[in-house]
């Protein structure tokens, strides 16, 4: 595919800087990777399938940038040290961490056990702690740099995904004590509350679920969902020395679908323009 990522950021911004991110191999994490090698950065991306990942990282080679690959799996903290220790004597210090690796499944309280509400709590929170503390242990605590890491829409609570909400809110917690505790070192830590995104994670549920999203578009002031390009420009900016002074918050990007009530519903309308700035977006087919 032709073209290359139209950021709106200035080239270069992230010259000489190696920044992580987690989950990179498909959906908002394989964007994010794109725009930061555009912007100059040396990638790093992880996550559980080694295929995936060879394939952006072939990708963002193809565009001209730069970047490596490690699979693990984040729950697991002592693959989580080896493999921090480990990139860093490779690529040397690292500035900059998105923790974007996570998933969940739709489900009713009532149908949740104890074994599936800990999964998702473990690939939602506690996988993004053990790399958030390995990250600042072994090199931000002596260099400083910049966290951002994925959190949802929860801000109403997540009927139908109540262990993925409960994980997020707590991801969201956890960043604003990581922002105080580790702003001497000079660390920020942020992080971003997607609501729905056309991303090729909406594909991998069940047909009841994609009728569902199908008509999602009807429940946002805005009347459409997110490119995932418009989450990555969020996160960038979190990244950037722009954001300088802006550290502990939660940046909500839910084109207000988390407002409002049924006393007054949104007025319809066409919906407005997206930033599609990724060149490589692919709407996922539920939407096509």
């Amino acid at each position: 595919m032709g073209g290359h990522y139209r950021s709106v950021f200035r080239p270069g911004l992230f010259a000489g800087q190696t920044i992580w991110v987690t989950g990179g191999g498909s959906g908002i994490g394989r964007c994010v990777a794109h725009e930061l090698a555009a912007l100059g950065a040396q990638v790093l991306i992880s996550g559980r399938k080694a295929d995936k990942l060879e394939r952006v990282a072939a990708e963002i080679a193809e565009d001209g940038g730069t970047c490596h690959w490690r699979a693990f799996d984040i729950r697991d903290e002592e693959a989580v040290k080896a493999n921090v220790a480990a990139a860093l004597a490779e690529h040397g210090a690292i500035s900059g961490l998105v923790n974007n690796a996570g998933g969940q499944y739709p489900a009713p309280l009532l149908m949740i056990g104890k074994k599936g509400f800990e999964a998702v709590v473990a690939n939602n929170l506690t996988g993004g702690f053990l790399m958030m503390r390995e990250l600042f242990t072994q090199s931000m605590q002596a260099h400083g740099g910049a966290i951002v890491n994925m959190t949802a829409d929860f801000r109403n609570g997540m009927p139908g995904m109540a262990h993925s909400g409960a994980a997020r809110a707590g991801m969201s917690n956890l960043t604003m004590s990581a922002a105080y505790e580790w702003a001497h070192a000079g660390v920020r830590v942020n992080a971003v509350a997607p609501g729905w995104v056309a991303s090729s994670g909406m594909d991998t549920y069940a047909e009841p679920v994609k009728e569902v999203i199908r008509g999602l578009k009807q429940h946002v002031p805005l009347r459409r969902l997110a490119a995932e390009s418009e989450v990555s420009a969020a996160i960038v900016f979190l990244l950037s020395p722009a954001a300088a002074f802006i550290t502990g918050t939660t940046l909500q990007i839910d084109g207000g679908a988390s407002l409002g009530n049924p006393m007054f519903p949104s007025l319809d309308h066409a919906g407005t323009p997206p930033f599609d700035g990724f060149h490589r977006a692919q709407a996922p087919e539920v939407l096509r």
